[in-house]
């Protein structure tokens, strides 16, 4: 996303090429693409993963799963923090039920990350089936390409992970590494300059000893289904990119994958918080946070066409929509009244505001230059006392009679 999750860019879902050969640069940079050592500082000092997964965590009430399973589709895993976290609350509220967890994720190291969360996860819930892809988003929940070429070129793995103690799992997964190594690898897009998967890729896991009850869940490379009951997409464009290309490039094709009765929770950036606050002490005139999810709601509607009345979209009240996380800090970090704040807690939270305003590397290497972002930062910290963001929320459901 997951806030913007991936150290790659992908053409598949970038915007067609100008007259020119090129895309927009707007397009092409519709996600915010920053190097790992930011990403993993924000995940690591921020609690948005935590608010997020508690937030998917409410949605589990409104659904109604048919057999032979709950499906789940994350629209962008990240690190898996978020989906580690939401399949956890899922066996809570669904402890026999089978489930089908399936994600899209280009990234390499993350997909790595996301797997070493899992044998955990399968030796709690045996009964579940794992799907991995990095295709584009419009093909990622049905897990294989929509061009016959790709679908020629495509691998698809299967893997049945034998034993029942995560130690078993965990040395088997650790086995998938050349696999994911030859298979998840990325290169520059001739026609955009972009970052795209050399070849698409699907991988399934699933416990041996539960196959005969999820034979009717394990993903089939010939017979592509998307039916989920629930989706996310948290943070899953770039927040300066056109309101119509979020919506008819990311957000109509995953809400199609819902199955009726199924919910799509979608999560961006509000602003309005001393995030922002720091940001525009450096670039007064900056407000990424331009799009609401009601304009966005509006969008995507109409780009579903007639195919959008078996739908509602609903942006929900301030008070259910609207939550926030905060910068971790200890107790003695930030005193305001003498103003003493440690230079690693003002660059963890000058790396989280700009992180979350995805301030582009260009600009960064500008304004840090120079003490004043430290300066601006400090301020801000000094004001609150803390650092919070703000997340607004927003649901698309499929209506359940059709």
């Amino acid at each position: 996303m997951a806030v913007a999750e991936k150290t790659v860019i992908e053409s598949s879902d970038i915007k067609g090429a100008d007259t020119k050969g090129g895309v927009e640069k707007e397009e092409q940079n519709f996600r915010f693409y920053d190097n790992r050592q930011k990403y993993l500082m924000f995940v690591n000092t921020c609690s948005e993963k935590w608010m997020v997964a508690d937030r998917v965590a409410q949605e589990l009430e409104y659904l109604t799963p048919q057999p032979p399973a709950v499906r789940f589709f994350d629209a962008g895993m990240g690190d898996g923090t978020v989906l580690s976290r939401v399949m956890r609350a899922m066996h809570h509220r669904f402890p026999r039920f089978p489930f089908l967890i399936a994600g899209k994720e280009i990234s390499l190291e993350d997909v790595r990350l996301t797997l070493d969360k899992m044998p955990d996860r399968l030796f709690e819930h045996a009964e579940t089936v794992m799907a991995i892809t990095n295709i584009s988003y419009s093909e990622a929940p049905w897990l294989v390409p929509n061009k016959p070429e790709a679908r020629e070129r495509m691998v698809w793995k299967t893997v049945a992970l034998k034993g029942s103690t995560t130690a078993e799992f965990e040395r088997q997964i650790l086995e998938l590494q050349p696999f994911l190594a030859e298979h998840w690898k990325t290169k520059v897009s001739e026609k955009t300059g972009s970052l795209i998967p050399e070849t698409p890729t699907t991988l399934i896991l699933y416990r041996e000893d539960c196959a005969f009850m999820l034979d009717d869940v394990i993903p089939r490379r010939e017979a592509p289904v998307a039916d989920y009951d629930l989706v996310l997409a948290s943070q899953p464009f770039r927040l300066r990119a056109k309101t119509e290309f979020k919506a008819k490039r990311v957000l109509a094709p995953l809400a199609r994958s819902l199955r009726p009765g199924g919910r799509l929770l979608g999560i961006h950036s509000a602003g309005n918080d001393p995030g922002l606050e720091i940001i525009q002490r450096v670039w007064p005139a900056e407000d990424p946070f331009t799009t609401s999810r009601r304009d966005l709601l509006e969008a995507t509607r109409g780009a579903m066409g007639p195919d959008g009345e078996n739908y509602r979209f609903d942006s929900l009240p301030n008070a259910q929509a609207l939550f926030r996380y905060e910068m971790h800090t200890l107790p003695d970090e930030i005193d305001a009244d003498t103003g003493t704040i440690g230079t690693s807690t003002l660059l963890a939270a000058w790396n989280a505001a700009t992180y979350v305003a995805q301030i582009e590397d260009e600009r960064l290497a500008d304004a840090m230059s120079n003490s004043n972002y430290l300066e601006a930062t400090r301020a801000v910290l000094r004001k609150n006392g803390e650092l919070w963001f703000n997340d607004e929320s927003y649901v698309i459901s499929r209506n359940a009679a059709q």
